[in-house]
């Protein structure tokens, strides 16, 4: 008796707080809380993986921090760029695109480069950013294991 007065009491509250059972499992957002809803709204106007001002980004990035820290490694070339995912973790998050290519360096080697463009995390948030890691120069271990923590 007193466990279904507790689970009663419960399912009143969560109805009276205006929640679902789906909201309670984390799978409903509600409309007025996407990202387009927002004081500020992010449509998820982002440029494509393949973008070559994306690419640019990357490579300029990975270039200037390898002569500044650690040697004379530079980026030549990228292919097989894909995306991986499109906001994966909803309509109320920051919109993301989640992308995944192959980098050519000057030592000859060909490495996988994880990257996600985020929108309104550039410059004081007024345009987009790259967030990106090379498998295997990760050497401040960031986003360790093997760039896992750079995809969705």
């Amino acid at each position: 008796m007193r466990r279904v007065s507790l689970l009663s009491t419960l399912v009143a509250g969560l109805c009276l707080a205006g929640l679902s059972a789906q909201a309670a499992g984390g799978r409903y957002v509600n409309p007025a809380d996407r990202a387009e809803e927002r004081i500020i709204p992010m449509y998820g106007n982002l440029p494509a993986c393949e973008d070559p001002a994306v690419l640019g980004e990357i490579t300029s990035w990975f270039n200037s921090r390898e002569a500044k820290f650690w040697g004379p490694l530079q980026a030549i070339s990228f292919d097989r760029v894909r995306p991986v995912a499109w906001r994966p973790w909803g309509s109320d998050f920051i919109p993301r695109r989640f992308c995944t290519a192959r980098v050519l360096t000057n030592d000859g080697v060909l490495r996988r480069v994880d990257y996600s463009v985020r929108e309104n995390l550039g410059l004081f948030g007024w345009t987009w950013n790259v967030n990106w890691c090379v498998s295997g120069l990760d050497r401040h271990r960031s986003y360790a294991p093997d760039c896992q923590m750079a995809r969705p």
